[in-house]
Parts: structure tokens; C-alpha cells; sequence
């Protein structure tokens, strides 16, 4: 996935917002509560909660294949 300006700040809204979205890495989707968006490991990353388990998971930009922002 190309990471536009445009798209970060999607992405980073929607962190600021709480939104859900719908990513995909590695060929797994999923559909994830945006906490965070920063660096890990001096690499962009977004840190995310995983609604159904309440656990926090980083995914590495440039691992994501799709994303999709929901409306509320």
C-alpha cells in the first residue's frame, strides 16, 4: 500500500477519533479500534486495540496491504 499524505492523515484522524478500521497485513484482516499513530523501532506504526480481547497490537506501515477508515 502507498502511504500518501492524504492517507496518513486519514489514518491519523481516525486515531484521534477512535475509529474503527479495517486493515489488512499479511493476508489477515482486521477490524481494529485506532489508538496511535508514531514510531516503533524507527518505523511509522499504528497502535491499535483489538475490540473483542481489549489487547493493544502494533502494526508497522509499511506491513499494512489495505485499510479502510468506518464511519461511526
Amino acid at each position: 500500500m502507498k502511504w500518501t499524505s492524504d492517507r496518513l492523515d486519514q489514518l491519523e484522524l481516525a486515531a484521534r477519533n477512535g475509529r474503527r478500521v479495517v486493515l489488512v497485513r499479511r493476508g489477515t484482516e482486521y477490524v481494529v479500534v485506532a489508538r496511535k499513530v508514531g514510531s516503533v523501532g524507527g518505523r511509522d506504526a499504528l497502535t491499535a486495540l483489538l475490540p473483542m480481547t481489549g489487547e493493544e497490537v502494533v502494526f508497522r506501515l509499511d506491513d499494512i496491504e489495505s485499510l479502510h477508515v468506518l464511519e461511526s
